[in-house]
């Protein structure tokens, strides 16, 4: 090592720096400023890595976002330690060489060292759950068809015990499998946040998000003090986020999800600058219709009085629920369908209609990121076609129940879904109605 005092400019110095993977790129400087080796060798080279005290090179978060910014600016490629080379082999055009330690680059920059092929450990295939074990529940089943079709956010209200965890843990069996394009980003959020595993290549499987009811507001939506990662709203980018027992959550926690479920990305400021994550998911909410759980129950009574109900959906404040399109009730199994066998149909036939939907959508707004609930509303509202019968209903329903303007876009895009769902290029007045009595919120919590 140089016996001289070092200095390392880290410019530019209004930059904050943070993480510890500036260490390798540091040491190499280093040995190439003591003219121990060739500078030129250095060029094109971007370096990745935390060293240890023996010169290990451990791996680190965010080596896929690297990768992609040594392509962007014209580099010849990275080195990264071994464990997250499969994470930066993704991005294309770029060498990828795996080191295990400083010296290890040093040989490879010297001529003297030849890297290995890099190790990659394929997705374990999990097994998803089919929507067919869950016994009766139609409508229930509709709903999350509508809401895979066109990325809607839904909320299950029912008694205990009425299968609403278990539907919602279906949902990823619905959705199509996620583009080029989707794992990328996916990929790279899980990346910076350090949840990926180490050797893993692209993230293929739709992400399922299931926070604890004590969740922070940081730990929702992201944030940090030295290190600011993504949040469980940005983990689900792409895919669920299931919230069991909505009203559980602290008020100021899903106050929060406002932004999110309306913008579809979050910007977490601090006096350093701000940093914007994607975060768009289908939101999967489960309650109760009341504290004790059994209102909307023909078999149990309710022991709640009128003030215990609006106290218990006082938690949750209009503009939440309002964002939440569809919100369907489930109710308490007959005995004839506890008894019986699965019936309906399984969720890979679901999961083609689905598709077909989505399909659509891609022609549509010429993006497959975007679906009804997401693309920009002058498109939607392009694309209905509405005739003299469907305007009518729709005015009808703005009088009676005195949508919002929200309410009213809402209310639009789950009939656009429930339209290419039927493969109907118009939206017709039942597909208007359809969507409408989807959403219990608008005719006055009808659950409570």
């Amino acid at each position: 090592w140089p016996p001289h005092r070092i200095t390392a400019n880290l410019a530019p110095g209004s930059l904050r720096k943070q993480g510890a993977h500036y260490d390798l790129a540091i040491a190499v400087a280093t040995v190439a400023a003591d003219s121990r080796l060739e500078s030129a060798v250095l060029d094109g080279w971007l370096f990745f890595g935390e060293l240890a005290l023996d010169g290990r090179v451990r791996p680190g978060r965010g080596v896929l976002p690297a990768a992609i910014a040594a392509k962007e600016n014209g580099l010849r490629g990275i080195m990264c330690p071994s464990a997250n080379a499969a994470e930066a082999a993704v991005v294309e055009g770029i060498e990828v060489i795996p080191v295990e330690s400083l010296s290890e680059v040093l040989g490879f920059l010297r001529g003297r060292w030849t890297p290995g092929p890099i190790e990659v450990h394929e997705d374990v295939i999990s097994i998803v759950d089919d929507i067919r074990e869950v016994k009766g529940q139609p409508e229930a089943k509709r709903a999350l068809e509508i809401a895979a079709a066109g990325g809607h956010n839904v909320m299950l209200i029912g008694p205990p015990g009425s299968g609403k965890t278990m539907l919602a843990r279906r949902m990823p069996g619905l959705l199509p499998a996620m583009t080029v394009d989707e794992s990328l980003q996916v990929t790279k959020i899980h990346s910076v946040a350090g949840t990926l595993p180490e050797r893993s290549g692209l993230i293929k499987t739709r992400p399922f998000r299931s926070p604890h009811q004590h969740v922070s507001v940081a730990g929702l939506i992201g944030g940090g003090a030295s290190f600011i990662r993504p949040g469980e709203v940005s983990l689900a980018h792409h895919g669920c986020l299931f919230m069991d027992e909505l009203s559980l959550y602290r008020r100021d926690v899903l106050e929060s999800l406002r932004g999110p479920l309306e913008d579809g990305r979050v910007r977490i400021a601090r006096s350093s600058g701000s940093i914007e994550f994607p975060c768009r998911f289908s939101l999967i909410a489960a309650m109760n219709p009341c504290p004790c759980g059994y209102a909307t129950d023909e078999r149990k009574t309710c022991r709640c009085s009128d003030a215990d109900v609006l106290r218990y959906w006082s938690r949750l404040s209009g503009p939440l629920l309002d964002r939440i399109d569809i919100q369907c009730e489930v109710q308490r199994l007959s005995k004839h369908e506890l008894m019986g066998e699965p019936a309906g149909e399984n969720s890979a036939a679901i999961c083609a209609r689905v598709e077909t939907a989505r399909f659509a959508q891609t022609l549509r707004y010429g993006s497959p990121l975007l679906t009804n609930a997401s693309a920009p509303m002058y498109q939607v509202e392009r694309s209905l076609e509405l005739d003299a019968a469907a305007r009518d209903c729709l005015r009808s329903f703005i009088d009676v129940l005195a949508l919002s303007g929200r309410g009213f876009s809402r209310v639009l895009r789950i009939a656009r879904t429930i339209a290419d769902l039927d493969q109907s290029e118009r939206v017709k007045a039942e597909h208007i109605g359809d969507a409408v009595c989807r959403r219990l919120t608008d005719i006055g919590k009808e659950a409570a």
